[in-house]
């Protein structure tokens, strides 16, 4: 009988637990109205994985204490004394993951959700402290009775009220929230800037990294490889820029192609979520340090991608286009359904109407037409390359794995801009590869540069060679790419290697989690948001290391080398100090109120 009741306390515990779940959840996404079946699907999704897992822990911890202490433990079935001390354990633990989330996803919270967030951190904090104290006073004095419990009760209840409380109805008119547009609209176009004569622009070429790390290069440098990143190092300016949380492409690169963070440009996650396919009112933003991710992998969450009509805020190429400046746009996120006004774009998208024999959605993945075309054709030589020269021999299991086919791609939307650049001439080129983060993601603990951190797991030196290689082949790969547009400048040319956010070993417990819970094992992860890094190559550009910037510092930086005015709305700056004097003294800075009018 004494079990049963460790159960029904364990059964309190579950709830309370998916009841801080759920509101950390709303809290987040301000735009999902509380009293909504929206809400209501989301609390059952979250009682169905956190509740069920709090409860077993919960029990177990008890069970183990009764087996192993020698004072047997006799709960009742809702004990003051039990819920207190486990109670105050998991709302402080709960007040912390809510304080890491303030600080971790900060950058993609509006003022007023920011507020309101910390607001019932600062409740829960006080709610746990509140639980620590009735469960002192009740082991001290070993007196309950009614006027504990109802303390106890009231703590407990407060501890979700407030957070919600302060949370609100709901957002009647949220910024972030998709709009369905059947297509993308028409960019806004200055109505003067048409009409200025602009100077001869120097171009600027783009190499675009997931998952690359500054320090892994530099260690690479050391050993005697990668020279062309070298070069830079050596004769370009070096920034490292702080990304943003969730470290996902979407969000990531969209806050770099609009200078705006995503309470301005409305992505804020690479996914929208939904607990209940019915449900109108979606989610786009999941809580951090809580294994989220289990609520999509266990089937209680379905997610889908986050659609180009979702940003809010005009892209970097839309506003050139303004100046009569036209670029050319490979693999960027967001970018489908493709338009270019100036220039063309090939979005990453298009690998997926390459699997299509007729392909009928060359169209929709690339503008104009005939970049489409271009692009098939690159694609159709690519398509089939040894996979030997993708992939390590002794790494790939296959020459058709998965992820021997997803770093293929990196070759064909490289020879698709190459072959574009023969037939457009444009002033921006940006492409983008994804292969060091799909590597990094299974291998990176392999790595020489891994190796230094205390967080591996012991790796046998042949282990370390055949799939640390394996990363390691393909930053020689990148450098190569990096070298042959080093090559193809002209004079005034600006080259930038941005590296979105970086690699880190994954972490002892997130192995453990998806071990457990039979998840997807992964070698590295960018779930801290490790800092990525900017670097610049060109005659114009003053060598050095410099102090660290952010992610949405790159939109402002390229408008102001291609002479185009700042607007004053973005979060960014222009990196002007990584110029030598004699451009800047010829170059000011100018700014408009806004691109978006």
């Amino acid at each position: 009988m004494r079990f049963l009741r460790m159960l029904t306390n364990a059964i309190v515990v579950g709830m309370l637990g998916s009841a801080y779940i759920t509101a950390l959840v709303l809290q987040l996404n301000p735009q999902v109205p509380l009293v909504s079946a929206t809400s209501a699907h989301w609390a059952v999704a979250v009682m169905s994985f956190y509740g069920v897992l709090l409860t077993v822990l919960v029990w177990l911890l008890l069970f183990l204490r009764d087996q192993f202490l020698m004072a047997t433990l006799m709960p009742g079935w809702l004990s003051v004394r039990v819920l207190a001390w486990i109670g105050a354990v998991f709302t402080g633990l709960m007040s912390w993951i809510t304080w890491g989330n303030y600080q971790g996803l900060r950058a993609v919270l509006d003022d007023a959700a920011a507020d309101r967030l910390r607001t019932g951190a600062v409740a829960m904090t006080a709610c746990a402290a509140l639980l620590m104290l009735t469960a002192v006073l009740r082991f001290s004095f070993r007196r309950g009775g009614r006027p504990t419990g109802v303390l106890l009760t009231l703590v407990m209840l407060a501890s979700v009220i407030v957070p919600l409380g302060t949370r609100g109805i709901g957002d009647v008119v949220a910024p972030n929230v998709p709009v369905l547009q059947t297509r993308p609209a028409p960019p806004l176009r200055s109505p003067s800037a048409s009409q200025m004569p602009m100077p001869v622009t120097p171009s600027v070429r783009m190499i675009l990294l997931d998952g690359a790390s500054l320090g892994f290069i530099r260690e690479r440098i050391a050993a005697g490889q990668l020279p062309n990143f070298g070069k830079i190092l050596d004769r370009g300016a070096v920034v490292p820029m702080a990304t943003l949380k969730p470290t996902q492409p979407e969000p990531v690169w969209a806050a770099a192609a609009t200078g705006k963070y995503p309470p301005k440009n409305g992505i804020r996650s690479t996914s929208i979520y939904r607990a209940n396919p019915t449900d109108t009112d979606v989610v786009n933003l999941l809580p951090d340090y809580c294994f989220a991710q289990g609520l999509i992998d266990l089937g209680f969450v379905t997610a889908t991608d986050a659609r180009a009509d979702s940003l809010r805020a005009r892209s970097l190429w839309d506003i050139l286009a303004d100046y009569q400046l036209s670029a050319g746009i490979v693999r960027w996120p967001l970018t489908s359904p493709a338009h270019a006004t100036r220039g063309f774009t090939i979005t990453d998208q298009f690998d997926k109407a390459s699997r299509s024999p007729l392909r009928l959605d060359d169209a929709v993945y690339g503008a104009p037409t005939t970049a489409a075309e271009l692009a098939r054709g690159a694609f159709d030589a690519t398509q089939f390359t040894p996979w030997p020269e993708v992939l390590l021999d002794d790494v790939a299991a296959s020459p058709s794995s998965s992820l021997n086919a997803k770093l293929r791609w990196d070759r064909s939307y490289r020879q698709t801009l190459q072959e574009l650049n023969d037939q457009f001439s444009v002033q921006l080129t940006a492409i983008r590869y994804t292969g060091i983060d799909l590597l990094s993601d299974a291998y990176f603990e392999y790595t020489e540069f891994a190796r230094l951190s205390s967080l591996t797991r012991n790796v046998t030196p042949e282990d370390r060679k055949r799939y640390g290689g394996a990363v390691e082949r393909y930053y020689r790969w990148i450098d190569e790419q990096v070298g042959a547009t080093m090559a193809s400048l002209e004079p005034g040319d600006l080259l930038l290697v941005v590296s979105g956010f970086g690699m880190d070993v994954v972490s002892p417990l997130t192995a453990l989690v998806n071990r457990v819970l039979r998840l997807e094992e992964r070698s590295g992860a960018h779930d801290g948001a490790p800092e990525g890094f900017l670097l610049a190559f060109g005659a114009n550009v003053a060598p050095g290391q410099y102090p660290r910037g952010a992610i949405v510092d790159l939109a402002p930086t390229v408008l102001y080398y291609m002479g185009v005015p700042i607007g004053r709305d973005m979060d960014g700056y222009a990196r002007t100090d990584i110029f030598q004097r004699p451009f800047t003294l010829g170059k000011p800075t100018t700014f408009i109120a806004s691109h978006e009018k």
